[in-house]
């Protein structure tokens, strides 16, 4: 048998799950449980339409307040017997929806913003820069029950208003980010092979400063989670028959001494994904940030 004929794909193979499992090893296990955390809960917010045994409104007024643990509603009923299981789902969809919503416009407005102050400087920068203050300034828990009061609460509202919450940490960031970059050899090189300004910003100067921007909304998204939980709590937020995990604490306030686990198992689902994802993000900002290591 000649060395072409020696089979190579079981060595590969195995050295493949070697470095896997090297690697797995790596990450610690408060990390390793802020990932499966979070996936679980993404895979619900997916998949919730199947998962619910229940209707979000179908109500048992036999089984008011029932116990935790019965075959027939698992986490209890609430004061008008509808299964809190069920209404849990739901609200981990709805908070995690306006959560990632929320994250995803305040990213992207944030970076446009702070881009467009690194390229043109002087009165936009200024102008950017003032907005940022001014929005880093104003108590924004404030602001979004005025505008909730004035506008009534709606899930698009919602979201939208949200999503301006911590924009002005993007924009910083980019915009230093950018400055630097513009200012390193790359990016001259490529403006001068004839390059447009927006090809160098989105194919050159937006890939070096992803990582950053990354592990900013890693410490964006849990905030938001608990902003929309407080509006929801304080009854501007998520309105009924619609739920979300602050709607819950928030209903569920009143029956705290009678019934505590309609309050408890939101609330345990709100602290879990905070940690979990605040623990991600340390580790991804340690990985990522060329200088920790």
């Amino acid at each position: 048998m000649t060395i072409a004929d020696t089979p190579r794909t079981p060595v590969s193979e195995s050295s493949f799950f070697v470095r896997l499992i090297r690697q797995v090893r790596r990450v610690p296990f408060s990390v390793t449980f802020g990932i499966v955390w979070l996936a679980a809960m993404i895979l619900i917010a997916f998949f919730a339409d199947m998962l619910r045994p229940y209707g979000i409104t179908a109500m048992d007024l036999r089984a008011r307040l029932s116990l935790p643990g019965n075959p027939a509603h698992f986490l209890g009923t609430d004061e008008l017997g509808r299964d809190v299981l069920s209404r849990l789902i739901q609200s981990i969809r709805v908070s995690f929806t306006i959560a990632f919503g929320a994250t995803i416009i305040s990213a992207v407005f944030g970076t446009t913003l702070g881009f467009a102050a690194a390229k043109f400087r002087g009165v936009v920068e200024q102008f950017v820069l003032m907005l940022a203050d001014f929005q880093a300034a104003l108590p924004f828990l404030v602001m979004s029950l005025a505008v909730l009061a004035f506008f009534g609460s709606s899930m698009p509202l919602l979201i939208g208003l949200m999503g301006f919450y911590g924009w002005e940490r993007y924009a910083r960031i980019a915009r230093g980010l950018a400055i630097s970059a513009s200012a390193q050899g790359y990016a001259s090189a490529v403006v001068q092979l004839g390059a447009t300004p927006a090809r160098v910003y989105m194919r050159h100067i937006l890939p070096n400063v992803a990582s950053t921007l990354i592990v900013s909304m890693t410490l964006t998204f849990p905030e938001i989670i608990l902003m929309e939980s407080g509006l929801s709590f304080l009854g501007l937020g998520v309105q009924p028959p619609e739920t979300s995990l602050g709607n819950m604490v928030g209903f569920g306030r009143e029956y705290l001494t009678r019934a505590p686990w309609i309050m408890l198992a939101p609330a345990f689902v709100i602290m879990m994904t905070t940690l979990s994802i605040s623990l991600v993000g340390d580790w991804l900002r340690d990985k990522l940030d060329p200088t920790l290591r």
